[in-house]
């Protein structure tokens, strides 16, 4: 850290750096409490994913076993595309799911078993929703980023710049102002040193 001089300049841009501290700090706390709103309610998104991934695979329990069976229903379903929505949050750039489509392959009506239509069905339910949570997670991965560095900046600012930076100011005007008190005593010492001079010039030429 440079070394602090004792100098009128120094003195205003000290000033001038509080001045930028105190106007930029209430911007970062807003930032930080709309980070930890938006984080809670991508958690909130996330726990509702998760109940729903855990609904449709309870749907699945009637007829779970059968997928023991030797078949590949894979063939029969697979993911076409996958377009995603790019967005900010809070200054975070995030993605979101726009639509995803699947691919399906007529099964044979009469080579596989009844339920392999409600079957792909979930499937399809279940990719969605797989999918809509590794966006939230990727969502919330990056704000929890974006919001530690934020709250880094938040924390510089009120323990270290401003009260640093406060601190350089009064050591400056206490400094100056003991120069000053100086400079004023040095003046009233020098005059009545001119004015004894004087005096005593005057006695001698009279």
């Amino acid at each position: 850290m440079p070394k602090v001089k004792n100098t009128k300049t120094e003195l205003k841009t000290q000033r001038d750096a509080l001045k930028r501290y105190q106007r930029y700090l209430p911007t970062l706390i807003l930032k930080q409490q709309q980070l930890q709103m938006e984080i809670r309610q991508v958690e909130h998104r996330l726990d509702e994913k998760k109940a729903e991934e855990e609904a449709s695979r309870s749907g699945l329990s009637d007829w779970v076993k059968l997928y023991s069976d030797d078949l590949d229903y894979l063939s029969f379903l697979s993911v076409d595309s996958i377009d995603v929505e790019h967005g900010n949050v809070a200054g975070v750039a995030v993605r979101t799911l726009k639509d995803l489509s699947f691919k399906r392959t007529a099964p044979d009506l009469w080579g596989t078993p009844a339920w392999v239509d409600a079957g792909l069905s979930t499937l399809e339910a279940l990719f969605r929703l797989r999918i809509e949570r590794r966006l939230l997670e990727e969502q919330h991965r990056l704000l929890a980023k974006e919001l530690r560095t934020t709250s880094q900046r938040v924390n510089l600012f009120e323990k270290v710049k401003i009260p640093e930076t406060s601190e350089n100011i009064r050591r400056i005007r206490i400094f100056l102002g003991d120069e000053n008190t100086s400079a004023v005593v040095r003046s009233k010492m020098a005059k009545n040193k001119s004015v004894k001079k004087a005096e005593a010039s005057e006695e001698e030429a009279a």
